[in-house]
Order: C-alpha cells, then structure tokens, then sequence
C-alpha cells in the first residue's frame, strides 16, 4: 500500500470517525426541555419534498432539535398546487413519530395556475380559490381527503378565506355585501367542502382553523370569527406582529398578547395556541418578543413557522442601541446556548427560539390567569381598528370579549361597539349597577344620535385642534401641568361644565381639548377617552398625561404603572405581573398596586423590591396604594410577585 493511499485511507477514516462523534453528540445533546408550554413546527409542502433525501430529513431534525425542544410538526400535504405524494407523507409521518413527536397535518388553501387563479398577483397581493368554481371546489374537497386519510388532526394555515371577484363571485353574490356573502360562503365551505370529506375519509379526524393577525378585517374575506370557531373542531391564533414600522400591517407588538386572550374568549378550552414566524423584523429581539408575548398570554402551544427557516443564520439586525446592556435577550447567552448544543450551523432562528422559549418558560409557570380592562368587540364589527392594541401600548392591560362583559366593572369600549344596537342601553345599565364604563370619542362620535345624549350632555364639535401643552386636575382651579409635545390633532369634545369634568386635557394655543372626561351617572361613572387623529400620536403623549389617564382608568384595578409609552403591563389573577419595554433604552418604572404588600418579589432572580416611600403628586385622586420602582432594559421584560 503507498504511502499516499495509507494517507487518504486515514483520513478519509479520522474524518468518518469525526462526522459520527458529532452525530453523536448531537444525538445526546439535544436542547433543554420546557415544561411549560409544547413547541410545534410547522413544514410547508417544499420542505416535506426536500425530505425525500433521508440525509436531509435526519441532520436538519438534528440540528433543530439541538437548539429547541420540538413536542409536535404540522406536516404540509398542499399549498399553491403543489400535492405531497402518499408514499412520502407516509415516510416523513413515520420518522417523526419514531422520533417521539406527535404528529399531524397541515393544509394551505393557496390556489395556483389554471386549478385555483394565480397564487400572487403581480402587486404581491393573495389570491383564494374561488369557490363559486365547481372545478376549484372539487379540488378543494380532494385536498381534505388526501390530507384526512394520512392525519387524524388538520391545521389549516392562514389562507383559508375568499378575495376573488370572479364572475362567478358576482353572480352568486346578488345584492350582498361582500362580507356577507363571503361569511356565508366560507362557512358552507367549510362544513361542505373540508370537514365533511375529512370525516367521511377519516372519522376520527379532527380539522383546526388558524386565524391570522389582522382580526379587524375578517368578515371582509369571510374569516368568521362567531361560527367558524363553533364549525371547527378547534381554533389557533396568529401572534405574529413582526415590525411595526416597515411593514404593511404596521401591527403593533401588544398584538401577539392580546389576540390571544381574544381568542381564549371567543372559544374557551379550544384555542390551540399562537403561531410565529421569522420574518419582517429590524432586530432578533422583536423575534423574541413575539414569543414571549404569545406565553405571557398562557397560550398551551407556540407554533413555529416554518422548519427551514429555523434552519437559516439568525440575523441579529440593527440592535447597537442596546448590544451592551444586560437585556432579556442577550446575544452572549444566545452564543453560549449554541455552543453548549454541538450543532453543526451557525447560530439559527432554532437557537433564537431555544434561547427566548427558555427565558419565558420558568416565568410562566408562576403565573396566574391573564386579567385586563373588559373591552367589548362585537362579531364582525369595525371601527378604531387595532386600537385596543395601541392602548395596550401605553401600559393600560386589555381582555378583550365578543360578548358585553356584563361581569367586568370597568369596560372599554371603543367604535366597534357601535355595531352592538343595544350598546347605548347596555351602558345605562352598567352604570346603574354601579359599575364603570370608558367610551372612546370614535365611538362617542357613532352614537351621538342614539341616545348617548339620555346619559351625559357631551359630543364631538367635529373641530381638531393642535395641542401642545396637557394638564391635570382633580377639581376647580389650577391643574397639574402634566408636559409639552409637538403638536397633536385631537378632536375637540364638547361638555357642560359641573355636568362633566375634564381631569386630564390639553391645550392648543390656550383653547381646552379634554383627552378624558369624566361624568357620574346613577351609581357608576362614564368616562369618555379622547383618542388622537393618528393613533400612534398616543406615543408621542407625555408621561404625565398616560399615568394621569391610567389612575383613572384603572383606579381599582389591582396593579398599574407609571412609565412612558411602549411599555406594557401584563397582569394576572394570583397577585403576579410583568412588565415589558418595546423601548430603546432602559427605562424607570414605577409600580402601583392596590394591596398593602410592602414588597414584590422578581421572579426571574428572587430578589425583593421595598416599597417608595415618598409618594406620585399625581396620585391624589386614588386610594392609598404601594409604590415600588424599578429599571427595565430595553426589549426586556421583568415578571414580580406580590408579597405581604
């Protein structure tokens, strides 16, 4: 044997030898389990045909597995004309469930070609399958077959509405509202065309329909907020929010917490959890905050879109404001979750999920049952889109009912009441029972002729003013100046004074601009908050004027805080909360509860936290109530406990 032979036998041997112990200890190593919540991917149908190769199959579970604990996969029989085969759905279904995953199916109802229009204009814009076509609701039926016969539980993703405005669309449409007749149509799809082939293929089969992120506007493309769920045998909740800024939904990031608690309330027990993806974000910590966000909402599942995107370079992005500081999200942490998993990539979205997943998962389990300021968002209603989401922004926690939460004692509501006929009675009686209720002046606006009138003399004059300068007040006389800002256009509201009183407002050019209004009816109180023209102009509000505003509004709720927009509270029913900051740069907060607790305790280190002893001179409107503060890194957040 020459010496060169001998050579590249042994290396080609140290190298064989090499690849095994990293198999190995990927196979050993994997990612530490969270007990709190299950972990789920979901993989697109290309990626199920990128399994065919078993080498692919086994190193890309390797390498994810090393990074995030995964308890269940979605595995995609169709999207945008594209069938997995049945011999590899078969395959890839096996390998998970020897792998100790659970396992189920996923469908995408995106059309392609001649079978179902285009998957995307040329504009980027989505196109449904038109399920007037009888050729397109045949196919829509075989794909619940096929998907039925190798899964006895179905996700539908988020595609699953109707935009074409076919002529057939037109014909069948009449004299209907788009809306109507799509909700009408999605519904009788979904019990013709998909749950019942699925059933009749597989009766035990079980179909779930994820709801995507942009709530407001469902009943336009025949999502049903009020039947589906009842038609389906669960629901899932889409929590990704992404960035708020640069892109086209500009949702905001209070969003992946609140949908879910939406959810929860409009199919209790049924809700399967929240779903997030990987893309639209300036920086890894937004990643993050999605996930955080849909378990601080005690979602049972996060889903994982999708499996090859956990695959792919995590992109740190344009973080260098807060790189240095001692964040939640830390990238030396995230380097050394990596290092200790021996995966063979670099670092992932995986690891980044890992990495999140693991910082919430110990916090979650001391919380209680999410609480929050009753809204009232009617089926299928519209108006102040999102806004309980901008509110929820500048620290004011929102539970969020399709139903009026005749239980609750203070409820918000907002334009999309207006869509309840009964709304102005309802909030006659809530009064009369004592109880508090907040109107907002685009619903104020809606009902100024339904009789609102009957309750408290106040209404919109229709005149904006520019206000620049804000003011409290907690009775006649000089008010508390409360800050400066740029100007904001604030619709003017009209009031009679000693009838109602303005206790927090501003001022344009020395003219009044009441931002709340407060009135006493019965044995309850009416509150009318005004919200600016541009509702992210709520940001731009002073600190002062958002503490004001929160003392009032949540004057007998059990904790609140003082801190400047961006900053959320999330509270619970065990005398828990925590407090996250969307911000830049750290900032101080300061906690109010309503108990006689001298301390809270973080729950992240254990440390205890004495009350301040000195008090808010904004606070003299409120009962007594302990006062702690505390600093929150930027994109961080810090969970507490109340102790006696």
């Amino acid at each position: 044997m020459s010496l060169r032979f001998r050579t590249v036998v042994s290396t080609s041997l140290t190298a064989l030898v090499f690849a095994l112990i990293c198999t190995a200890l990927r196979a050993t190593t994997p990612a530490p389990a969270h007990d709190q919540f299950r972990v789920a991917v979901y993989i697109p149908v290309g990626v199920v045909e990128k399994m065919k190769d078993p080498a692919y199959l086994e190193r890309s579970w390797d390498d994810i597995t090393s990074q995030v604990k995964v308890d269940k996969v979605y595995i995609e029989t169709y999207r945008s004309g594209t069938f997995a085969d049945d011999a590899l759905l078969e395959t890839v279904k096996s390998f998970f469930v020897t792998h100790g995953v659970a396992v189920a199916g996923g469908i995408a109802y995106v059309g392609a070609g001649d079978t179902a229009g285009s998957d995307q204009q040329s504009d980027g814009q989505f196109v449904s399958f038109s399920y007037t076509d009888p050729k397109q609701r045949d196919y829509v039926k075989r794909v619940a077959e096929v998907t039925a016969r190798h899964f006895d539980e179905i996700m539908l993703d988020d595609f699953f509405f109707n935009n074409t405005k076919r002529d057939s669309d037109i014909a069948a449409k009449g004299t209907q509202t788009w809306a109507a007749f799509r909700l009408k149509l999605m519904d009788e799809v979904s019990r013709d065309l998909v749950l019942g082939p699925a059933r009749a293929v597989n009766p035990k089969v079980k179909v779930i329909i994820k709801f995507p992120n942009w709530y407001e506007h469902f009943q336009a493309n025949g999502y049903d907020l009020d039947k589906e769920p009842k038609i389906f045998d669960g629901i899932y909740t889409g929590t990704e929010t992404r960035d708020p800024v640069i892109t086209d939904q500009h949702l905001q990031q209070y969003e992946s917490y609140q949908i879910v608690r939406y959810f929860d309330n409009i199919s209790p027990g049924r809700n399967g959890g929240g779903w997030v993806d990987v893309y639209d974000t300036r920086y890894i910590d937004r990643y993050a905050e999605q996930l955080w966000d849909t378990m601080l909402a005690k979602a049972p599942q996060i889903l994982l879109f999708q499996y090859s995107d956990l695959l792919r370079p995590a992109e740190i992005g344009a973080r260098d404001k807060w790189s240095g500081l001692a964040t939640t999200f830390a990238t030396a942490e995230l380097e050394k979750w990596h290092s200790d998993s021996a995966s063979s990539l670099p670092v992932s979205y995986a690891t980044a999920a890992g990495y999140s997943l693991s910082k919430v998962n110990a916090i979650v389990a001391k919380l209680g049952t999410p609480i929050g300021i009753a809204g009232y968002k009617p089926y299928q209603s519209t108006g102040e889109d999102f806004l309980h989401n901008y509110l929820g922004m500048i620290g004011i926690p929102i539970d969020l009912h399709p139903e009026f939460p005749t239980g609750a004692h203070t409820v918000l509501l907002t334009e999309q009441a207006k869509f309840d006929p009964g709304i102005v009675a309802k909030i006659k009686t809530h009064l009369e029972k004592g109880n508090n209720v907040i109107i907002t002046s685009g619903l104020l606006k809606a009902i100024r002729d339904k009789g609102i009138q009957q309750i408290a003399d106040i209404h919109p004059t229709g005149n904006v003013l520019q206000v620049n300068e804000y003011w409290g007040s907690s009775g006649a006389g000089a008010g508390v100046d409360l800050g400066k800002t740029a100007e904001i256009l604030i619709p003017e509201i009209s009031f009679l004074t000693n009838d109602a009183w303005p206790v927090v407002r501003g001022t344009a050019n020395g003219r009044g601009a009441p931002l709340l209004l407060m009135d006493h009816y019965s044995k309850g109180i009416l509150f009318v908050l005004t919200i600016p023209e541009n509702a992210n102009d709520l940001y731009a509000l002073p600190q002062g004027v958002l503490t004001s505003i929160k003392q009032y509004l949540l004057n007998d709720f059990p904790v609140s805080i003082d801190a400047p927009s961006k900053v959320s509270l999330f509270a619970y029913d065990n005398q828990t909360f925590v407090v996250e900051s969307y911000l830049d740069v750290p900032t101080t907060v300061t906690i109010s509860i309503s108990s006689s607790a001298m301390h809270i305790r973080d729950l992240t280190n254990g440390k205890l936290i004495g009350a301040k002893s000195t008090s808010n001179p904004r606070n003299m409107h409120r009962a007594k109530r302990s006062e702690f503060q505390i600093e929150v890194p930027p994109h961080s957040f810090a969970a507490f406990a109340e102790e006696k």
